[in-house]
């Protein structure tokens, strides 16, 4: 069925409203440049970005750099926010440096698997459509936004409060979660060049405690972002919140665990080790599997 221009452009005023309205509003108490809040410039910043990068996207009708603009966009976004945010506290500059550290980790990793498995079917059905493949993008902006929201409230509250216990529960959680996260890809990817695993499914290490331990591990991750930002957040920064609550949704409810689990039990469904894979892992918890 043809994407319909109308629907399109419909969608495209939705994701950029949201996403305008929650740097907008999460700014008003922040640091300002000029007539405008820092914040909400980041959140002008992230959509740009994505523009940009949807011009030779759809030209050479190709997804292989989506994810690599992705990471750029949260890289420059939170970089924008702590050049225009001086002088940074040091819960600012950690914050800083953990959204930059997961934004190559994480952008690098990407663009590697879809540069070796050569392209992305989600987009299969997209990128023949260019408002449907520009909404694509506009939504990255938008997830840019809701992602790090926390992290921009941060960098941009001109609050210069000292570590405190928020800050260390906080840093603990993202350290523990960026280390799952890595750990979880890492060993998928291994598992997934070894000749021998062709056709099968991952359920040794950590994906033996956890069926989406990588997801749980992001979850964390952004949780101990929040937590940092809990004695910074005033007025409407609060809705900066938003974040964590997103990065579960998304990745439990929508584009995450939803969809792998699906294709999933197409490719081994009914299979009998499958299945008791399935019974003693949790789908998302990183938790010893369970006996029957």
């Amino acid at each position: 069925m043809p994407y319909s221009n109308t629907k399109g452009v419909i969608i495209f005023a939705i994701i950029l409203a949201i996403g305008l309205g929650v740097t907008y509003m999460a700014g008003l108490n922040g640091t300002q440049f000029g007539p405008v809040s820092v914040f909400f410039l980041c959140g002008l910043w992230a959509f740009a970005i994505n523009w940009l990068g949807f011009i030779p996207a759809a030209i050479k009708k190709t997804e292989k750099f989506y994810d690599l603009v992705g990471a750029f966009t949260n890289l420059t976004t939170v970089l924008l926010a702590a050049a225009l945010s001086q002088p940074l506290s040091l819960r600012s500059l950690l914050v800083t440096l953990f959204v930059s550290i997961w934004a190559l980790r994480l952008g690098s990793f990407l663009f590697k698997r879809i540069s070796t498995d050569g392209g992305d079917r989600r987009f299969d059905e997209i990128k023949i459509y260019p408002l449907r493949f520009l909404n694509a993008w506009q939504l990255q902006g938008l997830w840019i936004i809701l992602t790090t929201a926390c992290a921009v409230a941060i960098i941009t509250s001109g609050t210069q409060a000292p570590l405190d216990v928020f800050a260390y529960i906080g840093i603990a959680l993202w350290l523990v979660g960026f280390a799952i996260e890595v750990v979880a890809d890492n060993q998928k990817k291994a598992f997934r060049a070894n000749p021998n695993n062709k056709g099968k499914f991952i359920h040794n290490g950590l994906w033996s405690w956890s069926r989406h331990p990588n997801y749980f591990g992001e979850i964390v991750l952004w949780v101990g972002i929040a937590v940092m930002a809990l004695p910074v957040l005033s007025g409407w920064s609060w809705i900066a919140l938003i974040s964590p609550v997103f990065v579960i949704l998304l990745l439990t409810k929508v584009s995450g665990i939803p969809l792998l689990e699906k294709n999933a039990d197409k490719k081994w469904g009914g299979q009998e080790d499958y299945e008791a894979y399935k019974a003693r892992t949790h789908v998302l918890l990183l938790v010893p599997p369970t006996t029957a």
